[in-house]
């Protein structure tokens, strides 16, 4: 296998347990130190530190290559045709994304916390829409078989939800790079105050919706 975007090995470590061998390419210098120690106790993995744009493609080699929400940042025109010429005659390309979709069960936390991100982190509001619910998210199956390079992708979604308490959600909010590249001043008083949101209208506790969506294809 040939793993697209491997962060800190999170998924990988699901694949490695069954036994595959897998080579992960991950751009981000901490982010592959930190899959190299999560992924040691599998020798069949290997954790590499380069773009896969400068990766040197190993054509006919792989049966299946896996990219989580990472394939979402490469120029599909390079992607699409790097994944094919790394695939052995039969390989087949799985793609999967977590999305933020609108829950009932969030009691409008995200509408509250989105005044929270216009008045003190700004620069991270894209837009006002509403969270989109699950018919409303974009497919990738018009992308991937316009590449004229795979065969009929199969499409599969799930729906869920996951609760986080206050530091729990403000960890998750840690992984995201807009976030992280606030200043220190500005980070720290926007998260007090969802923080204190949390524990304050919510009872301490927040549900956030997500749609896994899963594209396979092989190739033709």
């Amino acid at each position: 296998m040939l793993e697209i975007g491997c962060s800190t090995g999170q998924a990988t470590v699901r694949f490695a347990h069954r036994g595959y061998c897998i080579l992960c390419i991950e751009l981000g210098d901490n982010l592959a130190t930190v899959a190299q120690k999560n992924l040691a106790a599998y020798p069949q993995v290997e954790v590499r530190n380069i773009a896969f744009e400068d990766w040197v493609t190993q054509e006919n080699v792989f049966d299946l290559v896996i990219s989580a929400t990472a394939f979402h940042w490469l120029d599909p025109s390079i992607a699409y045709k790097k994944t094919a010429q790394a695939l052995t005659f039969e390989g087949a390309i799985a793609l999967f994304w977590n999305e933020h979709v609108h829950s009932d069960a969030s009691n409008g936390f995200f509408e509250e916390v989105q005044e929270l991100y216009r008045r003190l982190a700004p620069e991270l509001v894209k837009d006002d829409k509403p969270l989109p619910r699950k018919h409303e998210v974009p497919g990738k199956t018009d992308e991937i078989q316009q590449t004229g390079l795979f065969g009929e992708v199969v499409y599969r979604s799930y729906q869920w939800d996951a609760t986080y308490n206050s530091a729990s959600y403000l960890n998750l909010l840690n992984t995201y790079s807009g976030h992280l590249n606030l200043d220190r001043i500005t980070r720290t008083r926007f998260f007090h105050a969802i923080t204190e949101l949390i524990n304050t209208k919510f009872n301490g506790q927040i549900t956030k919706g997500y749609l896994t969506t899963l594209y396979v294809a092989h190739l033709l």
